[in-house]
């Protein structure tokens, strides 16, 4: 008797292993095929691996914040300590760990769940067929009443800027720097590129980032981007605004990089930041009926189905919302949708995001350039956190709350937070967006003093209206 309910998802990203758990939950019989390793580029090359590494970047900062608080660093002698220095080899190998942990863990709660996890890479054969070329050799075909494609996308690179793995390298590769670079530049000021930089930067290292646009992270926050930079600055990153790449090119030791106006930088190491291509070649995608846009990423619409009849796809490989948290969403939707269980649409108001820089930049739902360019009316109150009084007490002096609501109704629609752990003190405010509570509503939760979330509800607080 054959089964009912067969789903085969192809990659083991975030959109794939939340699928995966989702499906099995409802009863159907899940296999994963997995080429890359169980957790995806999210676990072993990308998310994981560089917030580690910025955890690391963070009690840097910490530490050589510390003489403000009234802490001082003596040596074996007595004297006081000058420096603080990065062992960059135990960061990387802690780093590599901790992702090779997450990705086993995973993998193990698959297996838990009942799901049949299949190394090697799958195409398909149809709509409702994979045929997957095994990682020890053979093939495998697969029959599937639901087939997921969540395989994900890589660093964007150019033939003027080839990574060698050594010294020019993508941000999949810095984890096998075992020597602290003497200096380095970033190529890129999205939010990959300023998080490397600033990162690097807090660990010593001298850092020049190569930005196009006119600002640092030219698809944040205006006010956010501002702040980030005047820190960066401040701390001594040297920032070239408005600076595109010709190409990058080694000599040795050195690395150069060459701006189309002609001027050159130098450094030992450099990182490139350009931006991702999705994973879809060689997928049997047109064979399928499955249908890409220009750069290749795969169409689908709010509950993740393409353009082929029983065939879904989540994560990078659509270009929706490159965040490994909606490609999981995008996966769950997709086999609450198949499996007939309760589902709602995807929402991108209802997203929050981070970039993990220093200090953090967190968001959610409509952003001040919606309402600049009146896609949106709402009322904007902006709070300095200098006057927080947790901000005082742990030297914080950079960074703000932002909220946005409806005139009339009140109704939070979107905010921002700019600060240390950011990417924590959004979640209130993604509360109230989601659930469409107002300005009062907010202001009227208890609050711990002193703490930085007090900031949210005094911003809050002043968008009452009589």
């Amino acid at each position: 008797m054959v089964p009912t309910n067969r789903v085969v998802i192809v990659g083991g990203g975030p959109g794939g292993y939340e699928a995966a758990h989702v499906a099995a939950q409802l009863g159907a019989q899940v296999t994963v095929v997995d080429s890359d390793g169980i957790g995806g580029s999210a676990v072993i090359t990308d998310c994981v691996p560089s917030k580690t590494l910025i955890a690391t970047a963070e009690v840097m900062t910490e530490v050589t914040d510390a003489a403000e608080l009234g802490v001082s660093f003596r040596d074996a002698e007595g004297d006081s300590a000058a420096t603080v220095v990065v062992d960059l080899a135990r960061v990387n190998a802690r780093v590599k760990a901790l992702a090779a942990e997450q990705s086993a863990d995973i993998q193990r709660r698959l297996e838990r769940d009942g799901v049949r996890v299949v190394h090697g890479r799958g195409r398909l054969a149809g709509p409702q067929q994979v045929v997957v070329q095994l990682a020890g050799g053979g093939e495998e075909v697969l029959d599937a009443d639901a087939v997921l494609l969540a395989t994900g996308a890589a660093p964007r690179t150019l033939p003027t800027a080839q990574p060698d793995g050594e010294r020019i390298l993508t941000w999949e590769q810095v984890y096998d720097l075992t020597e602290v670079p003497t200096s380095l530049v970033v190529v890129g000021s999205g939010v990959t590129g300023a998080e490397f930089a600033s990162a690097y930067l807090a660990l010593g290292i001298p850092v020049t980032l190569v930005s196009s646009r006119d600002r640092v992270l030219p698809g944040e926050d205006a006010d956010a981007s501002a702040v980030l930079e005047q820190v960066a600055v401040r701390r001594g990153m040297n920032v070239l605004s408005k600076s595109r790449m010709e190409s990058v090119t080694r000599d040795g030791d050195v690395v150069t990089v060459t701006l189309t106006d002609g001027r050159t930088v130098e450094a030992s190491h450099c990182v490139l930041a350009l931006g991702s291509v999705p994973k879809t070649e060689d997928l049997g995608l047109a064979e399928a009926g499955v249908l890409v846009d220009e750069g290749g990423f795969i169409r689908v619409d709010r509950v993740s189905r393409t353009s082929a009849r029983g065939v879904y796809a989540a994560g990078d490989c659509t270009g929706v919302l490159m965040l490994a948290s909606v490609a999981a969403m995008q996966g769950r939707i997709a086999m609450w949708h198949f499996l007939g269980d309760a589902v709602a649409p995807l929402d991108l108001k209802q997203v929050s995001s981070n970039v993990f820089t220093a200090p953090e930049i967190a968001t959610v739902g409509w952003s001040q350039q919606a309402v600049d360019n009146q896609e949106i009316e709402a009322e904007v109150v902006m709070l300095p956190l200098a006057g927080n009084a947790r901000a005082k007490m742990q030297g914080v002096k950079d960074g703000f709350v932002k909220l946005f609501c409806r005139p009339g109704t009140g109704i939070v629609v979107g905010g921002v937070v700019v600060g240390p752990r950011a990417s924590e003190l959004i979640h209130p405010v993604s509360l109230a967006v989601a659930q469409s509570l107002t300005a009062d509503q907010l202001a009227a939760a208890f609050t711990v003093y002193p703490s930085m979330s007090g900031s949210i509800a005094e911003a809050a607080r002043r968008l009452h209206r009589v």
